[in-house]
């Protein structure tokens, strides 16, 4: 009987921690996935400057270079713009992304949508820069709250643990 209190204990424990872990993920993910973003739109530009292949031509091109749920964004713009504007495509995509960016860096990405195939060249990379500010800005943020919550989240995951353990000992 004390075997399984030790390892029902020990369970929780573990548990615990693991979820504080796993809340902690979130913020390096959107650290991440920022940064695959602006990568993405640094190609993006280089593309649309030296090549000019079409928007859903680059897109593709893009998915292929970046994997992952920004890839996918990528790839899902490219196969909606067969179907409906660029801009249109690049909202949908963004929408039913599956990141773990905030409201805000969609709105930000999304704000690409509003000269996305509608402008020449300049402007398109004008609006592509634009955005690349933005989201450096963003990162910066998403690089202060996972600084300061990373931590906290595994600590008190553990810390919730072994109090747990002590209340039930």
């Amino acid at each position: 009987m004390i075997l399984v209190k030790f390892m029902l204990l020990i369970a929780i424990f573990v548990a615990s921690t693991l979820l504080g872990i796993k809340i902690s993920k979130k913020y390096s993910s959107r650290v991440k996935e920022l940064k695959e973003f602006q990568r993405a739109l640094n190609i993006f530009e280089e593309k649309i400057k030296f090549t000019y292949e079409p928007i859903p031509d680059v897109f593709q091109e893009i998915s292929q270079h970046i994997k992952g749920n920004i890839g996918k964004i990528f790839e899902n713009a490219s196969d909606d713009m067969k179907i409906m504007s660029a801009g249109v495509a690049w909202e949908k995509a963004i929408d039913e992304s599956n990141t773990k960016l905030t409201n805000d860096d969609k709105e930000v990405i999304k704000g690409l949508a509003k000269m996305l195939g509608k402008t020449d060249l300049d402007g398109q990379v004008n609006e592509i820069r634009l955005t690349l500010k933005f989201l450096e800005t963003k990162l910066k943020e998403a690089e202060v709250e996972k600084s300061k919550n990373e931590k906290m989240y595994k600590t008190l995951g553990a810390t919730i643990g072994l109090a747990i353990v002590i209340i039930l000992v």
